[in-house]
């Protein structure tokens, strides 16, 4: 079975049963690359069901504060898309892995080498933030050859012929940015968002996953009536940062992750 497979089949179990998915972010290589196999265990014991693993970059534009500031603590710290990989590769999860990150990482490396080494790592697809339709046939190609899925983000800016593009193009699950602007929590799950997950719909049958702002079991139960999953990332990485030095920190993120989790079945 295929990465893009093994992320399809996820989605099609959590509709049979009626529920939602949550999809977890964190960065690898914060609070180090040595413990992020401690970290997937710790999501999957709360029981997310995909996870996301960023990929650090420089230039991090899609990306709010929190999620900026622990790309930057982690290429401090030294990390690089080869480490993670490798990393990934020596801890095989039962829970899909998406890696989300940009283009330059994957050029640097050459984008048939870098998906072929991500499917051997065990990755079922990729997020490339900076990536447009028009511009994605040489990762198109690679992806499909290494048998990933290709996950597309559309935005609430999106006009009618590039959320067609991103619905044709999309594979595994379409990202839906809740709002404009960037990564990072906020009191409120925008209308627009809302507005955005029926647009997609009328236009394909791939699960639709609302992200940027997500951070309450509130945000999750809410988008979960409308749309397939919710993706929740910086108050993940700020729970993983501030509880770091603590002995129960994977409890404790196994907790808030089981805590999300639920909202997304009722």
């Amino acid at each position: 079975m295929t990465g893009r497979e093994r992320l399809e089949r996820a989605f099609a179990d959590l509709r049979s049963k009626g529920e939602g998915a949550l999809v977890a972010f964190v960065t690898a290589g914060d609070p180090s690359l040595e413990r992020l196999p401690a970290v997937l265990e710790a999501l999957e014991t709360g029981g997310a069901d995909v996870i996301e693993v960023g990929v650090p970059f420089s230039d991090p534009i899609a990306d709010g504060p929190a999620i900026q500031a622990s790309s930057f603590r982690a290429l401090q710290r030294g990390t690089t898309p080869v480490a993670i990989l490798e990393t990934l590769s020596r801890r095989r999860t039962e829970t899909p892995i998406v890696l989300m990150g940009y283009w330059n990482t994957i050029l640097r490396l050459g984008p048939r080498e870098f998906a072929a080494r991500a499917a051997e790592a065990g990755v079922c697809g990729t997020i490339v933030c900076d990536l447009i339709p028009e511009e994605m046939q040489e990762w198109f190609e690679a992806s499909e050859e290494a048998g990933l899925a290709n996950v597309l983000l559309a935005a609430p800016t999106s006009d009618s012929s590039r959320l067609d593009r991103i619905a044709a193009r999309s594979t595994g699950f379409l990202y839906a940015v809740s709002r404009t602007g960037v990564t990072g929590a906020r009191d409120e799950v925008p209308e627009e968002a809302r507005r955005l997950a029926a647009e997609l719909r009328a236009r394909t049958d791939t699960p639709i996953c609302v992200g940027f702002g997500v951070s309450r079991a509130s945000h999750v139960r809410e988008i979960c009536s409308f749309a397939d999953g919710a993706i929740v990332g910086s108050r993940l990485v700020e729970h993983l940062h501030r509880s770091q030095e603590e002995t129960d920190w994977a409890s404790s993120l196994s907790a808030l992750v089981a805590e999300l989790k639920a909202a997304t079945q009722t």
